[in-house]
């Protein structure tokens, strides 16, 4: 199926659920606006030019735009200090070496927000049994799930976080492959301040893939020690082509930036190989593709509401990051969607997407993903694993209109098969 076999059905069902959300866009499209402001005066105050553009190669020193891209993140986020890089190969890259910042050996890691996301299990060591895990370095680690509803279990982040091992705690903004709503920095912060009154010297870091952006704060402006996410999901803008950033206190960033060479190196060295100019604009362009991605989450939360289906958020609900979860009941339902994507998608439209075994996962998983950057979240994609109740988590999109498109083949695939 292609765009212009949309079935007429389809296509009012679409107009009818653009008309409700009004009020949605206009609430996305002014946090996009105030959060391009802080992008523009952060540009503005560090004096970007065409010199940061230059890439650099061998060893990296004295890499004008590494080194103002740096300081940009961390004024955006609310940091002291930041370590953004090409060197990081995707957001679990960046999570571990956020993690082995911030863990000490014989100290417990505890995971305040339930089990983190399936490719972070095998880095702390409670799937597999592997070399180099926080596990394998003498790192304990213990876990407060959430309550029945989803929501966190305040009393016992305290009591878990007074155990004197404890030096450093999880959160995870976003829900993963969970079946639960993504927090809020509110909530992140009602989080940290639990945390805080039993512990006062632990390190809390933030997974904060997918969240940046949505909202006009970062978790780093509540109270987070640490934060960290991929450059192919919302801060790359659709343009950079790999990496990760990691911000918060100066302290946990240079061990971060020694986790990830070597000490006495740290972020002195990593030359930039003429990515510069790309990192640059997909930092500036964020908010907007942002807004972009949350307007095709809203779109299709409203349209499977109309043909039946669970959403999480719900199509007019706040937004704390990009992911759109609809609970598809089969495993047909979710790969018809999932190839409904994928012919939306500008490139590899062509292509069925199956189920198959990816690393770092314990079940099989099917995704859609014809993007311009392998793997971008940012770019319409959809995934989930082929396990009960057979959730789907859709994302992206770096225009609403072809997000829309997508949106509605994938919709006609599922009309199809019933």
């Amino acid at each position: 199926m292609s765009i212009q076999d949309i079935s007429p059905r389809v296509l009012s069902l679409a107009a009818q659920t653009q008309s409700r959300l009004t009020d949605a866009f206009a609430h996305i499209d002014s946090v996009s606006e105030q959060c391009t402001m802080k992008v523009m005066a952060a540009f503005q105050e560090f004096r970007v030019s065409d010199a940061c553009f230059a890439g650099t190669t061998g060893y990296g020193y004295d890499d004008l735009g590494r080194e103002t891209l740096d300081k940009i993140y961390a004024r955006v986020f609310g940091a002291e200090s930041a370590l953004v890089r090409i060197g990081f190969v995707n957001g679990t890259h960046t999570l571990a070496t956020a993690l082995f910042a911030i863990c000490k050996p014989g100290e417990t890691l505890l995971s305040v927000t339930g089990a983190p996301y399936d490719t972070l299990q095998r880095t702390i060591g409670t799937a597999g049994d592997c070399d180099g895990s926080l596990k394998f370095y003498g790192v304990g680690y213990t876990q407060v799930d959430l309550l029945p509803n989803g929501e966190p279990d305040f009393a016992n982040i305290e009591k878990a976080a007074s155990d004197s091992r404890v030096g450093a705690v999880l959160i995870q903004r976003s829900r993963g492959y969970g079946n639960r709503r993504a927090f809020s920095v509110d909530d992140i912060g009602e989080i940290i301040k639990a945390v805080r009154r039993t512990n006062k010297h632990a390190s809390i870091m933030v997974d904060n893939c997918y969240g940046e952006f949505t909202e006009l704060r970062e978790p780093t402006e509540v109270g987070a020690d640490l934060i960290a996410g991929s450059l192919i999901k919302n801060p790359g803008g659709g343009l950079a082509p790999t990496g990760g950033y990691i911000a918060g206190r100066a302290d946990l960033v240079e061990r971060a930036a020694i986790r990830m060479t070597a000490p006495g190196i740290g972020g002195e060295c990593g030359c930039t190989m003429g990515q510069n100019r790309s990192l640059f604009q997909g930092f500036f362009m964020a908010p907007h593709i942002v807004a972009q991605a949350l307007k095709t989450a809203c779109f299709c939360a409203g349209m499977m509401e109309a043909l039946g289906f669970k959403t999480s958020p719900a199509a007019t609900e706040p937004r704390h990051d990009i992911i759109q979860m609809i609970e598809f009941g089969s495993a047909d339902r979710l790969c018809k969607f999932c190839t409904g994507i994928q012919h939306g998608a500008p490139v590899d439209s062509f292509v069925t997407p199956v189920p198959w075994a990816m690393p770092g996962y314990s079940d099989e998983v099917v995704m859609a993903a014809g993007a311009f950057i392998q793997g971008s979240s940012i770019e319409l994609s959809c995934d989930g694993p082929i396990r009960e109740p057979y959730l789907g988590y859709m994302q992206g999109g770096l225009t609403y209109e072809s997000g829309k498109l997508g949106v509605m083949l994938a919709c006609d695939e599922i009309l199809k098969a019933e």
